[in-house]
């Protein structure tokens, strides 16, 4: 069995000995319960993971002794996905459905026709709630980097990021071309939007072309946005090399 991964800070994990407390030293010792001898892996989320054995335990932290580090490279090309806000806590599965599968950032988008909007007053919390999905989702597959999660976008920021790709795909099921059929490069990033439930507008695709986004197919079915997203990141990961 593979031991559970937990998050600490960079700094903590470039010493020989470290202390993890806080909610993660509590879920460790109390939910998870380790105990002496056992083997622990911690990670910064930003690539560097510490081979751990838990040394002494108590109610809400865990001493580990470091047996090893090891640094993780980003991975190439850098694969980006543009999620429309999909309906109730589907946002959430999105965006542990795509961590799990490797995807590298996940940027929120207030498409036009998305029923979900972040609401001024609650935007903070939404975004938390996705952040917290990411987290989760990459401890649980074993990840050293966790996927960036930034704020919402605009439809203008959007097509900022697919003028500045070194690939720009828009999923769009009306497009010709297959997404198996795109050929990342070995190098530089990857955008991919997805849209929402109600489509991406005529207004909407316009700009993204004008940027440089190409539309693409994922396949014969209409699949949901908070599904399409893993799904097309799949075929991009086996096609860049990545899996």
């Amino acid at each position: 069995m593979s031991p559970p991964v937990f998050l600490a800070g960079t700094a903590a994990l470039e010493r020989d000995r470290v202390i993890l407390d806080g909610p993660e030293g509590r879920h460790a010792a109390t939910v998870r319960r380790l105990r002496p001898g056992e083997r622990v892996d911690l990670t910064d989320g930003e690539g560097l993971l510490a081979e751990c054995v838990v040394t002494a335990a108590d109610r809400a932290s865990l001493t580990l002794e470091v047996a090893a580090r090891h640094r993780e490279p980003p991975p190439e090309p850098r694969l980006v996905v543009v999620q429309a806000l999909p309906k109730g806590d589907r946002g959430e599965l999105a965006v542990e459905t795509m961590t799990e599968a490797g995807v590298d950032e996940i940027v929120p988008w207030a498409a036009a026709r998305c029923v979900t909007q972040w609401r001024p007053e609650r935007r903070e919390k939404a975004l938390n709630r996705w952040r917290n999905a990411a987290r989760e989702a990459g401890k649980q597959a074993r990840r050293s980097r966790l996927p960036h999660v930034p704020d919402l976008a605009s439809t203008d920021a959007v097509a900022r990021r697919l003028a500045a790709a070194s690939v720009a795909l828009v999923l769009h099921e009306d497009a010709a071309e297959p997404l198996s059929g795109v050929r990342p490069p070995a190098s530089g990033e990857v955008v991919l939007v997805v849209g929402p439930e109600g489509g991406i507008t005529e207004d909407e695709l316009a700009a993204f072309g004008a940027a440089g986004g190409r539309p693409v197919r994922l396949g014969p079915t209409v699949l949901r946005t908070s599904t399409a997203g893993v799904a097309a990141a799949a075929v991009l990961q086996a096609a860049s090399g990545r899996w």
